[in-house]
């Protein structure tokens, strides 16, 4: 069986606790896109963590965790991440890595910071990991694969060709000084050692996996809207959001039986583009402050979330393009001190009303239509059987089911594994 998790909106959805929640019955989970310019926070019995590169099955001793080819791949980043959950109890999880993965090199970080500064106010918000020039390189051919590590005279050629391009660039778009070839020689064959030992052939250990019926999830990092053809491009991530590439990513080119998309009570995203729903001042701070364990705040970055009211136009786009079988809805408790809770049901652009979520050009001008619908006004993080929530909030619930089109499966109430409830 292979389950997909994925974000309905701009990332930020709460999906560390869904994939925390179905590692726990899987046998394997797997990354398979982006890198770590976004994070997954989960609370269990060994503390908080905000993971970036690791799969969310590492706290189980059962799974497989598999990084995909298809992930920006942070190589010191990952074994950091690693000794941080191990250096806090956590057992020494089984971590495998494609060897067709490619690597986040140390002039991609450099290059995102420097592109962002150029731009200045034009700037896109990236999170300056690198990943973009990341992509850029994999799909212009002078990225490395991790199999390439193993051959030095390979890589010593090779940069010849990367170095003339970047240097290029460094010296004379952004006056900086060039990139020395024994430096990212040194570079790269401390990433072989530092990798070697998780290295596989995981597209072969995929077959193997299915033809054994083993319980595959795959992981998806941001959300539907950040997608580079789908998303609110050019404000978007580089590497396609969408559970559909996740078989692709993960090297597992097989039917999804199941995808997941999860969104919140309510709307937030981190990074700049056009944000319909949005809100501000002391109304967004209010929400923000409530907004999970501690407030709304980027598990990767620290930067303030911006914050909106649930879009059911881009929720319900979201879940198209996802492909989803069912809905998650996150964060429902963050609502309880409000007596009407605004609900975009639809976009007005340029006079006009539109119910289905536009491009980016009409994005730009779209203004929220608000529908309110009562509050429940109480605390609801102590229930654990859905049947017993407020009226008002499973009245809630149902208009957004209502409203999405995707049945909204299961409802979560706090950040905490067993704060998740079967909506029958």
């Amino acid at each position: 069986m292979i389950r997909a998790v994925v974000g309905a909106n701009w990332g930020d959805e709460g999906k560390g606790k869904l994939t925390d929640v179905f590692a726990a019955e899987s046998d394997i989970v797997v990354r398979f896109q982006g890198g770590n310019n976004a994070g997954h926070t989960i609370i269990n019995e060994y503390g908080k963590f905000a993971l970036h590169m690791l799969p969310s099955g590492v706290f189980y001793g059962h799974t497989v965790n598999i990084i995909g080819n298809g992930v920006a791949l942070n190589i010191d980043a990952l074994v950091k991440e690693l000794n941080a959950i191990v250096e806090k109890g956590v057992p020494m999880p089984k971590i495998l890595v494609s060897d067709r993965a490619q690597i986040v090199m140390s002039y991609h970080i450099l290059f995102d910071k420097l592109e962002e500064e150029r731009l200045g106010k034009a700037q896109f918000g990236s999170t300056k990991s690198g990943i973009a020039p990341f992509y850029s390189d994999k799909y212009a051919k002078i990225g490395f694969q991790i199999s390439e590590l193993f051959d030095e005279q390979w890589l010593s050629d090779k940069l010849e060709r990367v170095l003339a391009q970047k240097n290029t660039l460094l010296v004379h778009l952004y006056n900086h000084q060039p990139l020395i070839k024994e430096d990212i020689l040194a570079e790269l064959i401390h990433y072989r050692s530092v990798i070697a030992p998780y290295v596989t052939d995981t597209f072969k250990y995929f077959q193997e996996a299915f033809d054994d019926n083993k319980r595959i999830l795959l992981e998806g990092q941001l959300g539907a809207l950040r997608d580079p053809d789908f998303g609110i491009y050019p404000y978007s991530t580089s590497s396609s959001t969408l559970a559909l590439y996740g078989p692709i990513g993960a090297g597992l080119p097989r039917h999804i039986d199941e995808t997941w998309a999860v969104t919140k009570a309510y709307s937030s995203c981190v990074g700049a583009g056009p944000f319909v729903s949005e809100i501000f001042d002391d109304t967004a701070h209010q929400l923000r402050i409530r907004g999970g364990d501690a407030g709304e705040y980027g598990a990767t970055t620290g930067r303030p979330r911006r914050m909106g009211w649930f879009d059911a136009v881009a929720t319900r786009y979201g879940c198209q393009v996802q492909g989803a079988t069912h809905l998650v809805l996150t964060n429902l408790d963050v609502l309880g001190y409000l007596d009407k809770i605004p609900v975009c049901v639809a976009y007005e652009t340029d006079g006009k009303r539109r119910e289905h979520f536009p491009n980016i050009t009409r994005l730009e001008h779209s203004v929220p239509i608000l529908e309110y619908v009562d509050g429940w006004n109480c605390d609801i993080s102590h229930i654990r059987n859905y049947d017993e929530l407020p009226e008002n909030c499973k009245k809630y619930v149902d208009r957004l089911e209502e409203l999405v089109g995707v049945k909204i499966a299961l409802v979560s109430n706090g950040p905490k594994r067993e704060q998740i409830m079967t909506r029958k």
